[in-house]
Protein backbone atom coordinates (compact mmCIF):
# COMPACT_ATOMS: atom_id res chain seq x y z
CA UNK A 1 0.00 0.00 0.00
CA UNK A 2 2.78 2.43 0.89
CA UNK A 3 2.83 6.08 1.93
CA UNK A 4 1.08 8.69 -0.19
CA UNK A 5 1.23 12.45 0.33
CA UNK A 6 -2.09 14.30 0.15
CA UNK A 7 -2.72 18.02 -0.28
CA UNK A 8 -6.06 19.72 0.41
CA UNK A 9 -7.06 23.35 0.11
CA UNK A 10 -8.44 25.22 3.10
CA UNK A 11 -9.07 28.90 3.77
CA UNK A 12 -6.88 30.80 6.20
CA UNK A 13 -9.89 31.27 8.49
CA UNK A 14 -10.50 27.51 8.66
CA UNK A 15 -6.79 26.79 9.07
CA UNK A 16 -6.86 29.10 12.09
CA UNK A 17 -9.72 27.06 13.55
CA UNK A 18 -7.89 23.77 12.92
CA UNK A 19 -4.80 25.11 14.68
CA UNK A 20 -6.92 26.15 17.67
CA UNK A 21 -8.82 22.84 17.76
CA UNK A 22 -6.58 20.24 16.02
CA UNK A 23 -9.18 17.40 16.01
CA UNK A 24 -11.07 19.54 13.45
CA UNK A 25 -8.57 18.33 10.87
CA UNK A 26 -10.60 15.11 10.70
CA UNK A 27 -13.51 17.13 9.27
CA UNK A 28 -11.17 18.10 6.44
CA UNK A 29 -9.35 14.84 5.76
CA UNK A 30 -12.19 12.40 6.55
CA UNK A 31 -15.49 14.29 6.18
CA UNK A 32 -17.48 11.06 5.78
CA UNK A 33 -16.32 9.72 9.15
CA UNK A 34 -18.73 11.60 11.40
CA UNK A 35 -17.23 10.21 14.60
CA UNK A 36 -13.54 10.92 13.89
CA UNK A 37 -13.66 14.45 15.28
CA UNK A 38 -15.43 13.41 18.48
CA UNK A 39 -13.05 10.48 19.01
CA UNK A 40 -10.04 12.74 18.55
CA UNK A 41 -11.42 15.36 20.96
CA UNK A 42 -12.11 12.68 23.53
CA UNK A 43 -8.54 11.46 23.22
CA UNK A 44 -7.23 15.01 23.62
CA UNK A 45 -9.41 15.68 26.66
CA UNK A 46 -6.80 14.03 28.86
CA UNK A 47 -3.11 14.72 28.80
CA UNK A 48 -0.64 11.91 29.51
CA UNK A 49 -0.63 12.42 33.29
CA UNK A 50 -4.39 12.93 33.29
CA UNK A 51 -4.89 9.58 31.54
CA UNK A 52 -2.43 7.99 33.94
CA UNK A 53 -4.17 9.43 37.00
CA UNK A 54 -7.71 9.39 35.63
CA UNK A 55 -8.14 13.16 35.84
CA UNK A 56 -9.85 15.37 33.27
CA UNK A 57 -7.97 18.10 31.44
CA UNK A 58 -9.55 21.46 32.32
CA UNK A 59 -7.73 23.22 29.44
CA UNK A 60 -9.81 21.54 26.75
CA UNK A 61 -9.98 23.63 23.54
CA UNK A 62 -13.32 25.23 22.68
CA UNK A 63 -15.45 23.48 20.08
CA UNK A 64 -15.21 25.33 16.76
CA UNK A 65 -17.14 24.77 13.54
CA UNK A 66 -15.65 24.83 10.06
CA UNK A 67 -17.55 26.88 7.50
CA UNK A 68 -16.38 25.53 4.14
CA UNK A 69 -16.76 27.76 1.10
CA UNK A 70 -17.16 26.42 -2.43
CA UNK A 71 -13.81 25.16 -3.69
CA UNK A 72 -12.40 24.45 -0.26
CA UNK A 73 -11.05 20.99 0.45
CA UNK A 74 -10.09 20.45 -3.17
CA UNK A 75 -7.71 17.50 -3.01
CA UNK A 76 -4.85 15.92 -4.87
CA UNK A 77 -2.15 13.42 -4.01
CA UNK A 78 1.38 12.75 -5.17
CA UNK A 79 1.09 8.98 -4.79
CA UNK A 80 4.53 7.70 -3.72
CA UNK A 81 6.43 10.28 -5.80
CA UNK A 82 6.43 12.91 -3.02
CA UNK A 83 9.85 12.08 -1.57
CA UNK A 84 11.43 11.91 -5.01
CA UNK A 85 9.91 15.29 -5.87
CA UNK A 86 11.22 16.74 -2.60
CA UNK A 87 14.69 15.52 -3.54
CA UNK A 88 14.42 17.03 -7.02
CA UNK A 89 13.34 20.36 -5.52
CA UNK A 90 15.88 20.53 -2.68
CA UNK A 91 18.64 17.98 -3.44
CA UNK A 92 18.21 16.72 0.15
CA UNK A 93 16.48 13.79 1.83
CA UNK A 94 14.55 15.69 4.50
CA UNK A 95 15.88 19.24 4.61
CA UNK A 96 16.15 22.02 2.04
CA UNK A 97 15.47 25.73 1.91
CA UNK A 98 12.05 27.31 1.99
CA UNK A 99 9.82 27.56 0.13
CA UNK A 100 10.83 24.54 -1.99
CA UNK A 101 11.06 22.24 1.04
CA UNK A 102 7.32 22.67 1.68
CA UNK A 103 6.35 19.04 1.09
CA UNK A 104 8.24 18.00 4.24
CA UNK A 105 8.74 21.20 6.23
CA UNK A 106 7.28 24.60 6.98
CA UNK A 107 3.84 25.77 7.86
CA UNK A 108 2.23 25.00 11.21
CA UNK A 109 1.72 21.54 12.63
CA UNK A 110 -1.96 20.79 13.24
CA UNK A 111 -1.59 19.47 16.77
CA UNK A 112 -0.55 15.89 17.44
CA UNK A 113 -3.34 14.19 15.49
CA UNK A 114 -1.90 11.15 13.68
CA UNK A 115 -3.36 11.01 10.18
CA UNK A 116 -1.73 7.75 9.16
CA UNK A 117 1.98 8.53 8.97
CA UNK A 118 2.30 11.53 11.25
CA UNK A 119 0.52 14.82 11.71
CA UNK A 120 -0.78 17.30 9.17
CA UNK A 121 0.76 20.67 8.43
CA UNK A 122 -1.04 23.83 7.39
CA UNK A 123 0.34 26.41 4.98
CA UNK A 124 -1.42 29.77 4.85
CA UNK A 125 -2.38 31.47 1.59
CA UNK A 126 0.64 33.80 1.58
CA UNK A 127 2.93 30.79 1.96
CA UNK A 128 1.10 29.00 -0.85
CA UNK A 129 1.56 32.06 -3.09
CA UNK A 130 5.33 32.02 -2.43
CA UNK A 131 5.48 28.27 -3.18
CA UNK A 132 3.50 28.69 -6.41
CA UNK A 133 5.92 31.38 -7.56
CA UNK A 134 8.94 29.19 -6.73
CA UNK A 135 7.48 26.16 -8.50
CA UNK A 136 6.70 28.21 -11.59
CA UNK A 137 10.41 28.99 -11.92
CA UNK A 138 11.33 25.26 -12.02
CA UNK A 139 11.43 23.64 -15.46
CA UNK A 140 11.64 20.02 -16.52
CA UNK A 141 15.26 20.26 -17.66
CA UNK A 142 16.29 21.46 -14.19
CA UNK A 143 14.56 18.49 -12.59
CA UNK A 144 16.15 16.10 -15.09
CA UNK A 145 19.60 17.48 -14.24
CA UNK A 146 18.95 16.97 -10.52
CA UNK A 147 17.79 13.38 -10.90
CA UNK A 148 20.52 11.16 -9.42
CA UNK A 149 19.47 7.53 -8.90
CA UNK A 150 22.67 6.62 -7.02
CA UNK A 151 22.38 9.52 -4.60
CA UNK A 152 18.65 8.98 -4.14
CA UNK A 153 19.22 5.33 -3.25
CA UNK A 154 22.05 6.28 -0.89
CA UNK A 155 19.80 8.81 0.85
CA UNK A 156 16.98 6.22 1.02
CA UNK A 157 14.53 8.42 -0.85
CA UNK A 158 11.16 6.68 -0.58
CA UNK A 159 10.11 4.36 -2.22
CA UNK A 160 13.69 3.47 -3.23
CA UNK A 161 12.90 2.57 -6.84
CA UNK A 162 15.25 5.05 -8.47
CA UNK A 163 17.90 2.65 -9.78
CA UNK A 164 15.52 0.35 -11.63
CA UNK A 165 16.27 -0.18 -15.33
CA UNK A 166 14.45 2.33 -17.52
CA UNK A 167 12.69 -0.41 -19.49
CA UNK A 168 11.21 -1.73 -16.22
CA UNK A 169 10.27 1.51 -14.50
CA UNK A 170 10.78 5.11 -15.63
CA UNK A 171 11.01 6.57 -12.14
CA UNK A 172 12.04 10.03 -13.37
CA UNK A 173 8.94 10.23 -15.59
CA UNK A 174 6.89 9.17 -12.55
CA UNK A 175 8.25 12.13 -10.56
CA UNK A 176 7.86 14.56 -13.46
CA UNK A 177 4.23 13.56 -13.96
CA UNK A 178 3.36 14.17 -10.32
CA UNK A 179 5.42 17.36 -10.21
CA UNK A 180 3.10 18.79 -12.86
CA UNK A 181 0.10 17.65 -10.78
CA UNK A 182 1.64 19.42 -7.77
CA UNK A 183 2.48 22.64 -9.63
CA UNK A 184 -1.02 22.88 -11.11
CA UNK A 185 -2.67 22.25 -7.74
CA UNK A 186 -0.56 24.82 -5.89
CA UNK A 187 -0.99 27.39 -8.66
CA UNK A 188 -4.77 26.98 -8.52
CA UNK A 189 -4.75 27.31 -4.73
CA UNK A 190 -2.69 30.50 -5.01
CA UNK A 191 -5.12 31.94 -7.57
CA UNK A 192 -8.02 31.21 -5.22
CA UNK A 193 -6.07 32.70 -2.28
CA UNK A 194 -6.43 29.65 -0.05
CA UNK A 195 -4.04 27.69 2.12
CA UNK A 196 -3.12 24.02 1.96
CA UNK A 197 -3.15 21.11 4.40
CA UNK A 198 -0.42 18.51 3.76
CA UNK A 199 -0.22 15.03 5.27
CA UNK A 200 1.04 11.54 4.52
CA UNK A 201 -1.39 8.65 4.66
Amino acid sequence: MGMCLVLQTLSDANISKVLQDPPLIWKVVAPDDSGAYERARKGEALGFLGRLLGKANTKKAPILELSLDEGEVAETDLDKAWHGIHFLLTQTAWEGEAPLNFLLAGGAEAGDIDLGHGTGRALLSNEVAAIASALEAINESTLRERFSPDQMMRLEIYPEIWDRPLDEDDSLAYCLEYFEVLRSFVSDAALRNVGIIIYVT
